[in-house]
């Protein structure tokens, strides 16, 4: 494996009732705190009368931000930054997934930046300093609650971005499985599919010597493949919720990428296809993954081979390594299918017409964020990946 230093200061609070930790966690910072959430769905689900009550008991002085998107847009954050500027705030509280998370960082960061807070999120700048902030986890997904990273869309200009820094990691996340018995099917399922894709994103790398990794690797798939179809059965199952939950935050909050950086490419991809067409990110991910698969078998079979003999019952007699990996990629899709994942981009009305515009979107982020380690990608494989997926 490669040298590393590993950094994650994020103290994690999970289990069931854990929301008056808050308490405890609010009394380190400022009283004017920012309360940042999504749709409204916290409202539905009593969270957000929860968590007020709490702010309230303990005098902070509210302000809010709501209406945060699935894919958060650089509009909304400039919002949040505005409100932080005007209110003078101290402290921002997420409530939400990783949508929620993803905008609060940007604010936090933007709100310490005195300029465009674009060039934050374009990485033509670092952050080097960011207001504090915390989150409490609704979604089981995208891992930012214990990660230092965010995405960014600007519309106007269809351009999205991950992006982070060592100051854009949570102060604290309070991570309650109950509060993700509200999360309908459809967004249980994108959870599990995004959960998924950040351990292959990490596993597909050409260091070597990394078995320690590869076998956490292939715990957290084999426990997310066991766990997900019973949790569909019994959304209300806490302890199917609280596996995922943690399954979701171990994927990404820097454990199984010690001592090399991962691919990443179909993370690239799919941030083109939602920032041209704004459909679901997780959705993206399991139409393009088992297609970036196929298209890049061929750079390390043996690789492909180990990891689908690892999630999947495959019959090995008589076959070579690459008709056993190549059954597992198809398995893989049959598994996200099954799951009620779409399967084609067809699936969200996409065709070839702005196809071209997607592989050059990403060819360049590609490029400039040093993403596709596995096996290079110029513009032409990334049309003829998103060809096949279509």
């Amino acid at each position: 494996m490669e040298n590393f230093s590993y950094y994650n200061p994020t103290k994690l609070i999970f289990g069931k009732g854990q929301l008056e930790q808050l308490r405890k966690e609010l009394k380190e910072y400022g009283k004017n705190v920012l309360l940042v959430y999504g749709g409204g769905s916290i409202k539905k689900n009593g969270l957000y009368d929860e968590v007020t009550r709490v702010l309230k008991e303990e005098g902070a002085d509210m302000h809010e931000l709501s209406g945060v998107e699935p894919n958060p847009r650089l509009a909304t954050v400039k919002k949040g930054i505005e409100l932080c500027a005007r209110h003078e705030i101290d402290f921002l509280l997420a409530v939400g997934g990783g949508s929620v998370i993803d905008c609060t960082k940007a604010i936090a960061a933007g709100a310490k930046y005195d300029g465009d807070p674009w060039d934050i999120f374009s990485k033509k700048t670092t952050a080097k300093d960011a207001l504090p902030f915390g989150t409490i986890l609704t979604l089981a997904a995208t891992g930012s609650e214990m990660n230092p990273d965010s995405v960014i869309t600007n519309w106007e200009t269809n351009e999205k971005y991950v992006w982070g820094s060592d100051v854009t990691h949570p102060k604290f996340s309070i991570l309650d499985p109950e509060n993700t018995f509200s999360v309908p099917e459809n967004q249980t399922v994108y959870g599990i599919v995004d959960m998924m894709s950040h351990v292959f994103e990490q596993y597909f790398h050409n260091v070597k010597n990394t078995p320690l990794q590869d076998r956490m690797c292939f715990s957290v798939l084999q426990t997310v493949i066991e766990t997900a179809p019973k949790l569909l059965e019994d959304l209300q199952n806490y302890e199917h919720r609280e596996t995922i939950l943690y399954a979701g935050t171990i994927a990404l909050n820097g454990t199984l990428q010690m001592g090399y950086f991962g691919d990443w490419a179909s993370h690239t991809m799919e941030h083109a296809v939602s920032a041209v067409y704004d459909i679901p990110h997780a959705g993206g991910l399991a139409i393009l993954f088992p297609n970036w698969m196929r298209y890049t078998l061929d750079t390390n079979v043996s690789r492909f081979k180990a990891l689908m003999l690892n999630m999947f019952d495959i019959e090995t007699e008589g076959k070579t390594d690459k008709d056993i990996a190549l059954e597992g990629i198809d398995k893989l899709s049959a598994f996200w299918t099954s799951l009620g994942a779409p399967s084609r981009l067809a699936d969200y009305g996409i065709g070839e017409e702005k196809l071209d515009l997607i592989a050059d979107i990403a060819a360049k982020e590609i490029e400039h964020g040093g993403f596709a380690n596995f096996q290079k990608l110029n513009k032409d494989d990334v049309l003829a990946i998103l060809r096949a997926s279509l």
